[in-house]
This record gives C-alpha cells, structure tokens and sequence, in this order.
C-alpha cells in the first residue's frame, strides 16, 4: 500500500465528501475486503493532503455528533487523474514482465 494511500483516498473522495470512518469504509468496500486502512494511517494523510491543498474539509453534524468531512479541490481531481495515469503505466510494465507475450513471428 505505501505509495499509494493518496491515489486510494482522493479516489474514494471523488464521488463526494466523506469523513474518515466512511473512507475507511469506502476503500475496504471497493477493495472487496482486501485493503483495511487504519485510523493512525488515515487521519495523518488526510491531514497532509489537505495541507498540500488537494482536500478541504469542514464539520458537518450527523444526529448530535460533529464529524470532520473531507472533500477533493481542482487540484485534487488533477492529482488523481495523474495517480491514475501513473498507476496505469506502472501496471502495464509490471504484467509486461510477469505475464510476457510471445515476440511477434516467434512460436513455441
């Protein structure tokens, strides 16, 4: 996962806001149980993030609870557009080493 908490967390906030239980939520749901991101983990890069100017965030009430909810800026949406794009690149290479094609006009 290092490397790749930011992509994660402005990719959950792309929808709307969250606060950071239900982001935690998020990624553990469209990660099909597989990622589970912890509050020690989470808060710090939210926070980071925010300073970087790609969240904002603000309290909203739920019921008699205060809850901080983040949300992407401009430049978060440009963040994640190229984290998908690095991503998608980094991908690509890796498979092309893992699961190498046959040459053109070679066979086996």
């Amino acid at each position: 996962m290092r490397g790749h908490l930011d992509g994660l967390l402005l990719a959950v906030l792309e929808s709307g806001p969250l606060h950071g239980y239900a982001i935690i939520a998020a990624v553990q749901r469209r990660s099909g149980g597989v990622l589970e991101l912890r509050t020690g983990t989470i808060y710090p890069a939210l926070n980071r993030l925010e300073r970087l100017g790609l969240l904002t965030s603000s309290w909203q009430a739920d019921g008699e609870r205060r809850r901080r909810c983040y949300e992407l800026t401009d430049a978060g949406r440009r963040t994640l557009a190229g984290e998908r794009t690095a991503w998608s690149e980094f991908t690509t290479a890796i498979g092309s080493v893992l699961n190498p094609a046959a040459p053109p006009g070679l066979t086996t």
